[in-house]
């Protein structure tokens, strides 16, 4: 199984061109997609519906959008109201059927000058080959480390609480004719996958926070119940890598659950991508 996160910056690429079929080319040959910067209705990227773009030109995948800034922008063509949403957002696709999803917004700080805007994690339950799994399109503020830190502290709460609080629907129901228990019950498992563009590195208090802290005499350490770096996991030293085109950082990433570890096969960044700002990175999960 393949996994891929990718910031499209809205389909911007290197080349100053706004191409989305270029983006959907980039990552069809994932099973699992996470894109971060997905817009809908603007101005500067052609007024286009991005994600049912990216769908058509991967007709294999199913998907799911979570906008996390949404704003109007109906037409009024002189007879009708045409209701139409300026969004911008995070999505999530799969060979396998999304069987549940939710958006979770985060918290948002909202600042007096500079641009601050609404950001979220996308959850999607996916019937994959190893089994149901929680995968999760994340994008974090871009300002300062004291504006993720809130995000962070939410996006632990959001993975920590879900399996207790059951999938879409959950229990019986009394009068089963009524129609609300039409298919199984949807799962919600306990195995995560994180993916996104956190917009910090491995040495930066937010990962120590999302990961666990480095302690002087035995280095990082990780908790059972939670989250581990799949770049390190794969063999790759924590400090190295680098998802940006311009900067030398690593601030896209894929964490998996404690469950997952011993499937991370490998985890590499697509360097030869032009589509955005940002580079693909890849997951590869064996299937024992």
């Amino acid at each position: 199984m393949k996994c891929v996160t990718y910031n499209i910056q809205y389909g911007l690429g290197q080349d100053g061109s706004y191409n989305l079929p270029r983006i959907a080319a980039e990552v069809a040959e994932a099973d699992i997609i996470a894109l971060q910067e997905v817009d809908r209705y603007w101005a500067r990227s052609g007024m286009v519906d991005s994600p049912a773009v990216l769908a058509e030109h991967l007709p294999r995948h199913h998907w799911v959008y979570g906008a996390n800034l949404d704003m109007d922008a109906s037409l009024d063509d002189g007879t009708r109201i045409i209701a139409r949403r300026k969004q911008f957002g995070t999505m999530i696709l799969s060979r396998w059927p999304i069987l549940s999803s939710r958006n979770h917004l985060l918290p948002k700080w909202g600042d007096r000058q500079f641009h601050s805007i609404q950001q979220g994690m996308l959850e999607a339950v996916i019937g994959t080959p190893l089994g149901p799994l929680r995968v999760y399109s994340a994008h974090l503020s871009h300002l300062c480390v004291a504006t993720r830190m809130p995000q962070v502290d939410r996006i632990k709460q959001i993975l920590a609480a879900a399996p207790s609080e059951g999938g879409a629907w959950c229990g019986g129901h009394p009068e089963p004719a009524a129609g609300w228990t039409e298919e199984a019950e949807p799962p919600m498992p306990r195995d995560v996958i994180l993916m996104g563009d956190m917009n910090f590195t491995a040495q930066m208090p937010e990962y120590d926070a999302l990961i666990g802290p480095v302690a002087p005499r035995y280095g990082r350490l990780t908790n059972r119940d939670g989250l581990l770096d799949a770049w390190v996991l794969a063999g790759h030293p924590e400090a190295e890598g680098k998802t940006l085109a311009d900067t030398p950082a690593r601030i896209d990433h894929c964490f998996v659950s404690a469950g997952l570890a011993d499937r991370v096969a490998g985890v590499w960044v697509d360097d030869t991508a032009i589509g955005s700002d940002h580079l693909p990175v890849w997951t590869a999960f064996s299937a024992s």
